[in-house]
C-alpha cells in the first residue's frame, strides 16, 4: 500500500508544482511538476496491473482449492479456496 500512497503523493505534488509554475510564469517548475505528476500516474498504472494479475492468480488458486476440497471432502480446503477466490475478486477490482 505504501507504493500507492507514494504514487498518489507524486501525482498531487506534481500537479501542484505544475499549477504554481504556470501561475507564476515559471516554465521550469511547471515542467518538473508535470513530469512528477506523470511519473506518479504511470507508476500507479503499473501497481494496478500488478494487483490485478495477483488477483487473477488468487482466483485460479481458489478455484482449484475449492474443487479439490470438494472432491476429497475437505471443508477446510474448500474454505481456503473460497477465501482465495474472494481475495482475487477484490484484487482484480482495485
Amino acid at each position: 500500500m505504501t507504493d500507492r500512497l507514494h504514487n498518489t503523493a507524486n501525482q498531487v505534488i506534481g500537479g501542484a508544482k505544475q499549477s504554481i509554475g504556470e501561475a507564476i510564469g515559471n516554465p521550469t517548475l511547471a515542467g518538473e511538476g508535470a513530469a512528477q505528476k506523470t511519473q506518479g500516474e504511470i507508476a500507479q498504472k503499473a501497481a494496478d496491473a500488478k494487483t490485478h494479475a495477483e488477483g487473477v492468480g488468487h482466483s485460479i488458486q481458489g478455484n482449484i482449492q475449492s474443487a479439490v476440497g470438494s472432491a476429497v471432502g475437505n471443508p477446510t480446503l474448500q474454505a481456503k479456496g473460497a477465501a482465495n477466490q474472494a481475495l482475487g475478486n477484490v484484487e482484480r477490482n482495485v
